[in-house]
């Protein structure tokens, strides 16, 4: 069976060819030329993965994306974007989004990254509440408490934490990280992604030298496994 792709673009001409490069690789194809009928459609149907750009008429890609996975919508979102739309990239990874790809683009870069979303497992996102021993994660309140009590993160150490929490037991390597947390290059060499990793184990683990909630994976990245004790 085709994997379907759920396109939200206002832009005709690039609607058309996108279609048919899709339509060539074996997917199915939708489209919406604007956000309100673009989420109504994401929202009415199952798709594999969205396309959704960000300049759109009568609702734009970032209130989509908020509102899908506020309803608990777990399919891949892939952004579009202009290039001096910067900040608007972070932002729609904070909202919920998996990756983007910014404006002009080549197709075979627009391809391995639909590619790519396709393979990784499905998200939890339906599940907005999450407890492990004595760790809860609250994800719509943007909440984390310890013992009952308030834990205060700073906004990129929750958005890290969710990343991984919804994808528990699964290798993620610091490169996505990077790319999908911070909206940095993918291949940029920085210690970021261990500092704000080695942060939250201070917070939320009962011996942050010996973690069972953020675990390394040698030479990839880490997992979140979820076994508080």
């Amino acid at each position: 069976m085709s994997e379907s792709i759920l396109l939200i673009e206002d832009e005709q001409e690039l609607c058309r060819v996108l279609t048919l490069r899709l339509n060539k690789r074996g997917y199915e194809v939708d489209t919406a030329a604007d956000g309100v009928s673009g989420c109504k459609k994401a929202l009415g149907a199952s798709f594999d993965l969205i396309i959704l750009d960000i300049a759109l008429p009568q609702r734009n890609g970032l209130d989509v994306c908020r509102d899908l996975r506020q309803a608990g919508l777990a399919t891949p979102i892939l952004m579009l974007t202009a290039r001096t739309q910067i900040a608007d990239k972070v932002v729609g990874l904070k909202l919920g989004a998996d990756d983007y790809v910014t404006k002009p683009f080549s197709s075979s870069e627009l391809m391995a990254r639909i590619e790519a979303l396709l393979r990784r497992p499905p998200l939890q996102t339906n599940q907005l509440v999450h407890d492990f021993g004595t760790v809860r994660i609250d994800l719509r309140r943007m909440e984390v408490k310890r013992n009952g009590k308030l834990v205060r993160l700073t906004a990129r150490e929750f958005q890290l934490l969710r990343y991984l929490v919804e994808r528990p037991g699964i290798a993620v390597a610091r490169k996505e990280l990077l790319r999908s947390v911070w909206a940095y290059d993918a291949d940029s060499f920085t210690r970021t992604v261990d500092v704000h990793i080695a942060g939250l184990r201070r917070k939320l683990e009962d011996d942050p030298d010996s973690p069972h909630l953020i675990v390394t994976v040698p030479g990839m990245g880490y997992r979140f496994d979820g076994e508080a004790k």
